[in-house]
């Protein structure tokens, strides 16, 4: 994949905490550690897109099959 530089602006604390994270050595740099960021945000958008469709599509889960969600996604 090829990548393009770009600036962006953001809370001075968000900042701090990001490269904290870096320093910590659970993101291998900044620029890591925003890219895992901003595609896993893409992710869940897409993923909150499908959950739309399907209840215009099916209608809302049920009250059971919301709790048996919750069971079977805390294992």
């Amino acid at each position: 994949m090829t990548t393009t530089k770009v600036a962006v602006t953001m809370p001075t604390e968000l900042l701090a905490e990001a490269k904290r994270t870096v320093r910590l050595r659970r993101a291998k740099s900044l620029s890591a550690f925003v890219s895992e960021a901003v595609d896993e945000k893409l992710a869940r958008d897409q993923l909150v897109a499908v959950l739309v469709q399907l209840d215009a599509e099916y209608g809302k889960p049920s009250r059971e099959a919301r709790a048996w969600a919750r069971r079977v996604l805390s294992r």
